[in-house]
């Protein structure tokens, strides 16, 4: 069944093409008989909803265009039904007073049609094949967009444009007077005509970009530049953007000049706040220059459908990092056997990917741990004082339908109800952002999670913070909103953005990291330690709700695995129908942890090992389950993934001195892998050679 939010939408957009189709049926009857007070209440409710539809309904009247009956068509229909309408008003005459007035709104509509070609050309001079951020990119002759009233917003231009057309009109109808039609059509006119001609200026050489040509030499020029060593190279949908923006700061810490490239324009906003270069190419022909570049390493943090263009470059040794690693089929997808090589946390992911037996050779898989987990805190002991805070994080329902992905359809109420129902504990329910997008009852069942949640925050009571908590918050988040948050003009299209975040003040990756810090402390100091949270928001992040926890109840997800870096006690609930000893020998992320069945039985048991330490059977498992998932401490894994990033950029320079080599044809010196193929091809002809040798 439909949603409860979705009716009454449906409901209100009917009943707004309705109400069009009735007020172009009475502005046709009044026109026609005439009933000039229901032709004029026709004609102003007609342009009025039109304009309304416009700000509130944008997509509903694209149906409309698609049925041939657009904004233009509808605007022309109306002043047509005016025409008719002042033709059958008497004192009205046709060929001394209509006759202009007609053909000055046929001025009016080609000067219209105009303003849409010049805004064309200007919208194509605008457009570059590349669209960058965090680099000065004020050679290519930048400058702000022009209004998008006049550029973008066509349907918006004419019907705001016309309404002092109507406005002349309907004075006109009352008073049989063409003098104020033809004010109305003037004041139309002078508006589409200096539309025009001002728009026109962007075409001019003072307001005019680099073209296509000029644009891709200052790209290769930049490159040369800059020289990137290593990068990330991501594409996806807006949703996804998350799965790059873990390994944001990674990245900037590495050796070497790291850069950004990305594939879909929208996504160069969707980046969070970095002093990395962003380079976004959406055409491959332009991708391919990448191959004359010094990049070395590209890290992929997802598969796409455009990875395989960027992997066509030989130049380039590329690395998949994926965006998280967890004991679901997802972590082993048969596409990472594309890429050099894998790198994956520790000996686990290792070992999945052997036991997938999927292509992925063992050499190429390289353990360098999850430097990004660096923010989260050790295990510091039981709660005291205090109620015990237990994080509930269920991933989504995932694509494939299988019961066993998430526990909020079949245990996530159960599991809130057993936690609600004890004094002595505070609920931070935080559901993946997914939730519900493919199965409904996940998305109905987060709904009556957070309304029990809310429930029962209602019947809790007890001393809250003084106002000086949420004055320091607001103060934290306006200094991190100030960092983060790119402020444009509603006018602003790509150029200007690439224009305004150009070259990032030093220090500034600094000084957002120290910002959010503050920020997420400001935020828990905020609210009481009795008070149960639903956090549905980017902020705060999983890794601040981890370290604000004593105990984390998940599912077999890639949370897991990174709470694990904590030691701190943790739960899994089984809802794939397996056994305990099934589920455990299937997933061995939850080796060392609780099992929870669908009806949330073990919560109590779960929290008496969490307020009680000699009660916690599985500690010592959690530390050898978290050496084997992340790899281990010693030496750190910032340390790791940096000399990784190295060994493949040394990789790629061998197979650069290959080429050069091989193409001037003068011997070069092998590097090992010569040396090792040399070796494997001298032992796979050494029997023939001494077969040979015997006869």
């Amino acid at each position: 069944m439909p949603s409860a939010g979705i009716v009454p939408r449906r409901a209100v957009q009917l009943a707004a093409l309705f109400a069009m189709m009735v007020a172009f049926t009475a502005q046709l009857v009044g026109a026609l008989l005439p009933v000039i007070p229901l032709f004029i209440a026709a004609s102003v409710v007609n342009l009025g909803l039109d304009l309304v539809l416009q700000h509130k309904q944008p997509g509903l009247l694209a149906v409309l265009g698609r049925i041939r009956f657009d904004v233009t068509v509808r605007q022309l229909l109306r002043d047509m039904l005016i025409l008719v309408g002042l033709l059958h008003i008497d004192g009205i005459n046709p060929l001394e007073e209509q006759a202009p007035l007609t053909i000055t709104l046929l001025l009016f509509y080609g000067t219209h049609f105009v303003c849409q070609a010049v805004a064309v050309l200007v919208r194509r001079t605008r457009s570059l094949p590349f669209v960058t951020r965090n680099i000065d990119a004020s050679a290519l002759r930048l400058c702000d967009a022009p209004p998008r009233i006049l550029s973008r917003q066509t349907g918006r231009r004419l019907l705001r444009f016309s309404v002092p057309t109507t406005a002349g009109m309907m004075l006109t109808s009352i008073t049989t007077d063409a003098y104020w039609g033809g004010i109305g059509l003037a004041v139309s006119l002078a508006l589409s005509a200096g539309g025009t001609l001002y728009l026109g200026t962007w075409l001019l050489p003072k307001k005019r970009v680099a073209n296509e040509k000029q644009a891709l030499e200052w790209l290769d020029n930049w490159l040369a530049e800059y020289q990137p060593t290593v990068g990330m190279y991501f594409s996806g949908g807006a949703s996804s953007a998350y799965q790059a923006n873990m390994w944001l700061s990674t990245l900037a810490a590495l050796d070497g000049n790291p850069i950004i490239v990305l594939r879909e324009r929208f996504m160069v906003q969707k980046i969070e706040a970095t002093d990395v270069p962003i380079v976004c190419i959406p055409k491959v022909a332009n991708l391919m220059r990448l191959e004359h570049s010094t990049l070395k390493v590209l890290l992929h943090p997802a598969n796409s459908g455009k990875t395989s263009q960027i992997l066509r470059i030989p130049s380039i040794k590329h690395a998949f990092t994926n965006h998280g690693e967890s004991d679901k089929l997802s972590s082993c997808n048969p596409y990472a056997k594309a890429y050099d090589e894998v790198w994956v946390a520790g000996p686990a992911a290792r070992d999945r990917y052997q036991l997938a037996d999927i292509g992925v050779e063992d050499k190429d898989v390289i353990e360098v741990g999850r430097p990004q987990l660096a923010p989260i805190q050790p295990y510091a002991g039981a709660p005291a004082g205090r109620p015990a805070t237990v994080l509930y994080a269920p991933t989504w329902e995932g694509w494939d339908g299988n019961p066993g992905n998430t526990s909020v359809i079949l245990a996530g109420e159960n599991i809130v109800r057993e936690l609600l129902a004890d004094e002595n504990v505070r609920l931070l329910y935080k559901p993946h952002p997914m939730t519900g997008s493919v199965d409904p009852r996940a998305g109905a069942a987060n709904s009556r999670i957070q309304a029990m949640i809310a429930e029962a925050n209602a019947g809790r009571s007890g001393a809250r913070p003084g106002p000086e908590a949420a004055a320091e918050l607001a103060r934290r988040t306006e200094e991190l909103d100030a960092l983060t948050t790119s402020a444009f003009r509603k006018s602003a299209d790509e150029l200007e953005r690439m224009r305004l975040q150009g070259t990032p003040q030093e220090g500034r990756a600094a000084a957002v990291d120290a910002a959010v810090t503050a920020w997420e402390a400001a935020y828990w100091n905020s609210f009481p330690q009795w008070e149960h949270r639903i956090i549905t928001t980017a902020r705060p992040g999983i890794f601040s709700c981890f370290n604000e926890a004593d105990v984390l109840i998940s599912d077999v997800s890639s949370v897991v695995s990174d709470y694990l870096t904590s030691e701190k006690p943790y739960a899994v609930a089984n809802t794939s129908g397996m056994s305990e000893d099934d589920f455990r020998a299937n997933f061995p992320t939850v080796r060392a942890a609780t099992i929870l069945t669908p009806d949330a039985s073990g919560v109590a048991g779960l929290l008496d090992a969490v307020r009680n330490p000699e009660q916690d059977t599985l500690a010592a498992e959690r530390a050898e389950l978290k050496e084997h998932l992340l790899g281990p401490s010693d030496p750190p894994s910032s340390v790791r993934f940096n000399q990784a990033a190295l060994a493949l950029g040394t990789k790629a320079d061998e197979r650069r001195i290959r080429m050069e080599s091989r193409l001037s044809g003068i011997p070069g010196q092998r590097s090992q892998d010569d040396v090792n193929d040399a070796g494997t091809a001298g032992h796979e002809t050494s029997g023939a050679s001494d077969t040979t040798a015997a006869v």
